[in-house]
C-alpha cells in the first residue's frame, strides 16, 4: 500500500501557471481524487465531469465519468467507468501516468494531471501538498450561450414560419392560406 502524488495543472488563458500537488492513497477511488481537485481550486463541484486516462501526448483514452452515462446500453463498445467504482491504482500504467479531467462541459475547464511520485506510506485523507497560483472564479469562463441574445434567435432572413424542421412547406397539398379565405369560421 502507498499513496500517489499528482500534479494538477489548470489549463487557463492566464500567462501564469496554476497548479496543485495532491497526495492521495492508491486505493482511493477517482471520486475522491475529483473532490480533492475541485476543492483545491475552490470550484463548487456542481457540474458534470469526466477523467480520461491519457498518454504522453495528452490524448483522451478511457473515460471515467462522475455518473453512469451508459444508460444500460449494451451496444456500447467500451463503457465508461464510474468514479466511485474505479480505484486509482487500477488505472496507473506508467510512472508518469497522465490523466485529463474535464469539468463543466459547457465551460470546459481542463485539468492536466500527472503522476509525479509514488509514496510508500498511506496518508489519512487526500491533501494539498503544494498550491501555486490563484484559481480563477469557476464562472469566469464563458459558456458561449450567454453571448446569444434571445431576441435575435430567429432573426435569420431565411426563417419561414410555414416551413417545418425539414424545410418542407406546411401546405404540400398545393393550397395556400389564401385558398381558405372564402370559408367562414364557425
Amino acid at each position: 500500500m502507498g499513496a500517489f502524488k499528482f500534479r494538477v495543472l489548470l489549463d487557463t488563458e492566464k500567462e501564469s501557471e496554476i497548479f496543485r500537488d495532491l497526495l492521495i492513497n492508491e486505493n482511493d477511488d477517482f471520486e475522491s481524487l475529483y473532490n480533492a481537485i475541485i476543492q483545491s481550486f475552490n470550484f463548487t463541484g456542481e457540474e458534470m465531469a469526466s477523467f480520461y486516462i491519457s498518454n504522453d501526448n495528452w490524448d483522451k483514452g478511457h473515460e471515467i465519468s462522475l455518473v453512469d452515462l451508459n444508460y444500460g446500453d449494451e451496444s456500447i463498445d467500451e463503457k465508461a467507468s464510474i468514479m466511485s467504482q474505479a480505484k486509482i491504482k487500477d488505472f496507473i500504467e506508467a510512472a508518469d501516468q497522465k490523466i485529463i479531467l474535464v469539468y463543466d462541459f459547457m465551460r470546459m475547464w481542463i485539468f492536466l494531471i500527472e503522476l509525479v511520485e509514488k509514496l510508500e506510506d498511506n496518508i489519512g485523507a487526500p491533501e494539498v501538498a503544494l498550491a501555486i497560483g490563484m484559481a480563477p472564479p469557476e464562472d469566469s469562463r464563458s459558456t458561449g450561450i450567454e453571448d446569444v441574445e434571445e431576441d435575435h434567435l430567429f432573426d435569420d432572413e431565411e426563417f419561414d414560419e410555414d416551413e417545418d424542421d425539414l424545410g418542407l412547406d406546411d401546405y404540400e397539398d398545393g393550397y395556400s392560406e389564401e385558398d381558405y379565405s372564402s370559408f367562414d369560421d364557425y
